[in-house]
């Protein structure tokens, strides 16, 4: 049986700065033709790592090999990886146009002119740039500045395009809007992305498969369902920013706390022990309502009002703020009194423990 060559293997990838380790021996397997989020905390190695397979960094120690070919020492031009910046890093003194076929133009050996004209051309098409070829850098929106970038590195055809947090730079709703241009752009043009960013809801919304990244070393590599369902140990429950993590110590059936002895649904195997419990997974009853499942006595704090749903802030009696989000779409925003005392219920099936 012939063996599948993978878009990109990593292969124990090391990277350091001085004493700091960015890249703790990073192993990971891209197939072709699919959308990857990479995501982590600030200083998790998600820029070094991306730095390191457009050939920006040699890494210390590892091997960098596309499509079969090992490019760890090739220079960055002759990997056939294309890099989008958060900055964008456009030309301003040149138009739309010019700045797409930079790449082409100024390649080690560039395509006849009539090709030139037609791939930048198809590509300014492919983007929603038409019409807008010959203004200037300057003259057009951040959302439009954003479609040059890509349309940049995606005219010189590479076989994997890196992104580095691409969106940061846009409003929400263009945020909202390039995430589904930027998917129909990859799903009609057949190649990998690799899409670098520090939101979870980008990562889990983007991404076929996730990667999570934690001090220099991967966490976890799923699909979405699984890490949100299944995250691999504390940390990335908490990166996911949707799990109350409560401390404690496991001891047969229960999951012993400062508020007692909480019992759970699903145990992961994890170094780090911690109960794990959804935001929306939490209703919230009075003080003295009925005992049904978990439930932790706390007192009302603040809320934070999202638009589709609002987020409620309690607090547990050692000061652990505990998390409850509440879908308008189920019904009227409550409304609860400060410093009141409730008590937050959930079923057992529905809280994981690591341990």
């Amino acid at each position: 049986m012939a063996e599948t060559i993978s878009n990109i293997s990593l292969a124990g990838i090391v990277k350091r700065y001085g004493d700091v380790t960015a890249l703790d021996g990073v192993s990971l397997v891209l197939d072709k033709n699919e959308y990857v989020s990479l995501l982590g905390p600030s200083g998790s190695g998600k820029t070094s790592l991306l730095r390191v397979i457009a050939g920006f960094e040699r890494p210390d120690a590892g091997t960098v090999t596309v499509f079969g070919r090992d490019v760890t020492n090739l220079a960055p031009h002759k990997r056939g990886i294309g890099f989008v910046f958060q900055n964008f890093a456009l030309f301003p003194h040149l138009s739309v146009y010019q700045n797409v076929a930079f790449g082409l133009v100024n390649a080690d050996t560039p395509p006849p002119a009539d090709e030139v004209r037609r791939r930048v051309t198809e590509m300014i098409r492919l983007v929603g740039l038409t019409g807008l070829e010959g203004r200037d850098i300057g003259q057009i929106s951040g959302g439009q500045r954003q479609r040059v970038a890509l349309a940049r590195t995606l005219v010189t055809e590479p076989r994997l395009i890196l992104l580095d947090e691409p969106l940061g730079a846009l409003d929400a709703n263009l945020r909202m809007r390039m995430r589904d241009e930027l998917r129909n752009i990859r799903e009609r043009l057949g190649v990998t992305f690799l899409h670098v960013t520090g939101s979870e809801t980008e990562a889990l919304a983007m991404g076929d498969r996730v990667v999570v990244l934690d001090r220099g070393a991967i966490a976890q590599f799923a699909t979405p369902d699984t890490i949100m369902n299944s995250p691999a140990n504390p940390n990335v429950a908490r990166f996911l920013n949707r799990y109350n993590v409560l401390l404690g110590e496991l001891r047969g059936d229960a999951f012993v706390t400062a508020y007692g002895d909480l019992a759970y649904g699903k145990r992961i195997e994890s170094s780090d022990g911690a109960y794990g419990i959804r935001y929306d997974r939490i209703a919230v009853v009075g003080e003295t309502a009925p005992s049904a499942g978990v439930e932790v006595p706390v007192t009302f704090v603040a809320s934070e009002y999202l638009g589709s749903a609002v987020m409620y802030f309690f607090e547990a009696a050692d000061g652990h703020i505990l998390e409850v989000e509440h879908h308008l779409g189920k019904g009227r925003m409550p409304e609860y009194r400060s410093r009141e005392k409730y008590k937050l219920q959930w079923k057992p099936e529905d809280a994981i423990v690591f341990g």
